[in-house]
């Protein structure tokens, strides 16, 4: 099987990463597991083959100084991938994971309408989407800046490794730059995007202090800054994020982060009851008490809380919604169980739910 027929099978059952190794099969993540995808072993004659067919000189070059490389490989009618390839045991892997670019993907994001209004409705500040890889980050995101590009005539400017969803222009003028083929790292690009009169600035995704400081300081100046990181809810992010300044400058940047930041959404995936992936959310919508909060380090935690009583403003916890999945049968105790913010928490809700099934058998047997 020629190696793009192999592409197409894969992404044709909807998975998710194709893991391609030599003395394995090819291996697809479907549904969070890992299945081979044929019973042939792959060579290390046709994995080192995989440098020649996806990278370019420039690639080829960066690959034989320092045994990695990370680019985007397209494929015309097939789609697009984010590829790391590397040496281990002196072959060639890669792993690729499927980039879709068809603009009909975007509307499965599951996302409450008054969330992404909200979202997308922003004029300035620090919008945040996190989870772990994998979580569907990048889709939620492209779905957000899709509803701009619908409704305001806006010019935005992405930033992204490597660029994952191509958008059109509808009302808006959109740019995208690459790191790698079009600047060398975030946070020049950021620095640049300054100057090209954006609306709006995408970073695909906030990994330094450097750039985080470059974020706060474009929203400071009125500016819309969309950006993704790597965490498990709102209050690790805001964590996460503080931590990443010297101890001397984090005081400091509590204060502006909790100025410029407006919105986190969270989210994760979860084996869904049945076969499949649900997702799971969290929402903060960032309101006067929750800048209070954020500004002292000794409360932030207490965020949880405005999470749960907030629920008529739009705001969610991922352990109410875990309950709500839960409650729909669309994940298992032990699923939902696992993946709460607080265990405990989850419990009670889930034997809420047990006594309500109760009655309604009850209810229905008499």
């Amino acid at each position: 099987m020629k190696f793009n027929d192999l592409l197409a099978k894969i992404v044709s059952e909807g998975s998710s990463d194709i893991h391609l190794h030599a003395g394995m099969p090819p291996m697809a993540r479907k549904s969070g597991r890992m299945v081979p995808v044929s019973d042939m072993k792959l060579s290390p004659k046709v994995t080192a083959a995989l440098v020649d067919i996806m990278c370019n000189e420039d690639q080829k070059r960066i690959f034989s100084e320092r045994r990695q490389v990370d680019l985007a490989y397209a494929v015309e009618g097939i789609g697009r991938f984010r590829v790391n390839m590397f040496r281990q045991r002196g072959s060639v892997s890669a792993v690729l994971r499927v980039i879709n670019s068809d603009e009909s993907q975007l509307q499965v994001v599951n996302l409450p309408e008054d969330t992404i209004n909200y979202f997308r409705d922003q004029e300035k500040g620090i919008l945040l989407v996190t989870g772990p890889t994998g979580s569907g980050k990048s889709t939620t995101m492209c779905r957000i800046i899709d509803e701009v590009n619908q409704k305001y005539e806006k010019m935005i400017v992405t930033v992204e490794d490597p660029i994952e969803y191509l958008h059109r222009a509808k009302k808006s003028v959109i740019v995208q730059r690459e790191i790698g083929p079009d600047a060398l790292s975030f946070k020049d690009a950021l620095i640049a995007a300054m100057r090209q009169d954006p609306d709006i600035i995408l970073i695909g995704e906030i990994r330094d202090q450097e750039t985080i400081a470059a974020a706060i300081e474009a929203a400071q100046t009125g500016h819309l800054v969309f950006g993704t990181l790597h965490t498990q809810d709102t209050v690790r992010t805001i964590n996460r994020l503080l931590d990443l300044f010297p101890p001397e400058e984090r005081d400091t940047a509590r204060v502006l982060f909790a100025e410029s930041c407006v919105g986190i959404l969270s989210q994760m995936l979860l084996q869904r009851k049945g076969g499949g992936r649900v997702a799971a959310m969290e929402v903060l919508k960032v309101n006067l008490r929750v800048r209070d909060l954020i500004k002292d380090e000794k409360r932030t935690t207490e965020i949880y809380e405005v999470l749960k009583d907030s629920t008529a403003d739009g705001m969610q916890s991922f352990d109410d919604h875990l309950a709500q999945l839960y409650e729909q049968d669309l994940i298992e105790y032990e699923t939902g169980y696992m993946a709460a913010t607080s265990a405990q928490s989850f419990k009670m809700a889930a034997t809420q739910v047990h006594e309500k099934r109760k009655m309604a058998a009850a209810n229905a047997n008499s």
